[in-house]
């Protein structure tokens, strides 16, 4: 089966104001699983929808939740989310860096007793279309070992940085982590098998089985550089941010227990630097040396070329996805069908 943007963002919206999610909020997190789709990450799309209506169930995510400031200075601030949507919490917080940034050059928003948030890219966007450079980083539950070890302690902690130009979608999202776990979960789903060298079973051995991945661990991307790095995003979007880290993780893959992870986002603006228009030439510049060989992709590329492919295709949604979609829209009082005719 596949649905088109339209009909996901529908089908999304929907659903979120039937349990209560008011409408502006819902059509954030509508946005933000829509453009993870539309990218090519799935794992952060649709497919983690039904994770977040059982948050709402269990009441892990706060509909009514309103975001405090709890502490604040010209460049930086530190925000509770008080368990609402990851999604509305990480737009806010990258609102506040971005109008930061323009008053100051530089903004910074820490989050905690937040929610997952789904694709990080998209708080980076927010960024570049304000010709600003966008950086997102954030833990999660314990999914990888360190180097040596068996025993998951890090998460997949992605980064995402994004850098306007005048010529190209500039942005990398990435796990640190061999794969996201939200890949193994949906490997999980699909009943397929895993790659070679991403995930070691629970005794510490090599396993392509999702299943036996997720009661192991997952590897770090490029060995001790990957290690090293969520190592750093541990500290950074935990103790920094007054939130959980390591071990004390909870909450973004399992949604019947309270999410403890922490987010840093910032803005920084080019023109406190150099010229802006310059800046983004250089950047061009860049891009040009780089794609003088026929067939060279820079980050943001691939995301660009799925986009184009899943607006004109629609996305896909595999058979036990449809089974869970249609039984949360019959669950809300809802009929499948009209979902068909948008």
């Amino acid at each position: 089966m596949r649905i088109t943007i339209e009909q996901e963002r529908y089908l999304i919206t929907e659903i979120l104001t039937k349990m209560g999610v008011s409408e502006e909020d819902a059509t954030i997190v509508a946005e933000v699983t829509t453009d993870a789709d539309l990218k090519g990450f799935s794992s952060h799309g649709i497919g983690r929808f039904p994770q977040y209506i059982k948050g709402l169930q269990v009441g892990t995510i706060n509909p009514q939740a309103d975001v405090t400031v709890e502490r604040e200075s010209p460049a930086t601030a530190l925000l509770k989310g008080n368990h609402g949507f990851g999604h509305v919490i990480a737009y806010r917080g990258m609102e506040m860096a971005i109008k930061k940034a323009k008053d100051t050059g530089i903004g910074m928003v820490g989050i905690n007793n937040s929610n997952h948030f789904g694709v990080a890219g998209y708080y980076s966007d927010m960024a570049i279309m304000q010709d600003l450079i966008g950086l997102v980083i954030t833990n999660t539950e314990p999914a990888v070992a360190p180097i040596g070890g068996k025993e998951p302690i890090l998460g997949t902690n992605p980064i995402a940085i994004g850098i306007p130009s005048n010529s190209h979608y500039v942005s990398v999202d990435m796990a640190t982590s061999a794969a996201a776990r939200g890949k193994i979960m949906e490997a999980m789903r699909r009943g397929e098998e895993l790659p070679e060298n991403v995930a070691l079973d629970a005794d510490g051995n090599p396993t392509i089985d999702p299943c036996a991945a997720i009661k192991g661990s997952i590897l770090p991307f490029g060995a001790h550089k990957g290690y090293a790095l969520a190592f750093m995003i541990e500290i950074m979007s935990g103790p920094l941010v007054g939130a959980a880290y390591g071990k004390s993780v909870t909450g973004t893959a399992n949604p019947e227990v309270e999410c403890t992870k922490g987010d840093l986002l910032a803005a920084i603006d080019p023109s406190r630097f150099v010229d802006l228009e310059e800046f983004k030439e250089e950047v061009d510049g860049l891009i040009s040396e780089v794609k003088s060989t026929p067939n060279v992709f820079i980050p943001g590329d691939m995301e660009q070329r799925n986009i184009r492919k899943f607006k004109n295709e629609g996305i896909p949604i595999d058979e036990k996805l449809e089974i869970q979609l249609r039984d949360l829209y019959q669950e809300v009082g809802l009929n499948w069908d009209d979902v068909g005719e948008i």
